[in-house]
């Protein structure tokens, strides 16, 4: 009794799916169109991000450690008059420099990083000109912020689905059809920090030069769109 009656329930799942593939088989297939359109903007660069690191040698590993961590405090004890601009640790190194043979070690270098971020290039310039005296400047770059770039790329997926839009009634319009929105796709372009190094480098390099002028510029946001719709009588 039992595999008859698993033998009926796979009966009529069997004409059920016969049914249905006849019934999709029967629907109308409609034209469709593929359709991909951009929209672009720019961004201010609002928020700065720069390196400094001190490095140093020394044959004696704990006389190393010392000098490079003194200058290292020195540094954030310097950047605490500067609330404005965001510091952290951001990396410390340590390997042997080995003797002509390459099998004895003669002495130790060491590197330690720290990274400076701020949304306000007058402070960060500034801290930058003083910590410069022990430090050397390893990098700096320019990006939006994440709030800034939200904004930008809300703006521009609403432009880019309106000019979607625009596009699918100008190629139904063409064919003398009605159209609808089959699938749709949004795809945003990620932001690359742009290098502003060197900005007034020679000015930089100065001691007791004046904080040198930090240039923001913007930074290009783009948004795809593309998708297909569903052309009908």
């Amino acid at each position: 009794m039992q595999t008859r009656t698993l033998l009926s329930l796979a009966l009529v799942l069997a004409l059920a799916a016969a049914q249905a593939h006849g019934a999709d088989a029967s629907a109308p297939v409609l034209p469709t169109a593929d359709i991909s359109v951009e929209s672009s903007l720019s961004a201010p660069n609002d928020q700065f991000r720069a390196q400094v690191y001190f490095e140093a040698t020394d044959s004696n590993p704990a006389e190393l450690a010392r000098k490079v961590n003194s200058t290292i405090s020195q540094a954030i004890q310097t950047s605490r008059a500067y609330p404005a601009v965001k510091v952290r640790t951001s990396g410390n190194n340590t390997y042997p420099i080995y003797g002509k043979t390459g099998r004895n070690i003669e002495s130790w270098r060491m590197r330690s990083t720290l990274a400076l971020e701020s949304k306000n290039t007058a402070p960060l310039s500034e801290l930058i000109g003083k910590l410069q005296q022990t430090m050397v400047i390893g990098g700096l770059s320019a990006a939006p912020s994440p709030e800034t770039v939200k904004k930008a790329e809300d703006e521009a997926i609403t432009n880019a689905l309106a000019a979607f839009q625009a596009r699918a009634r100008l190629v139904a319009a063409g064919l003398d059809k009605k159209w609808k929105i089959k699938h749709v796709s949004v795809n945003t372009t990620g932001i690359q920090p742009r290098p502003v190094m060197p900005y007034a480098r020679a000015a930089m390099m100065a001691a007791d030069a004046a904080p040198a002028p930090i240039e923001a510029g913007e930074s290009p946001v783009s948004v795809s769109v593309s998708g297909q719709i569903e052309l009908m009588e």
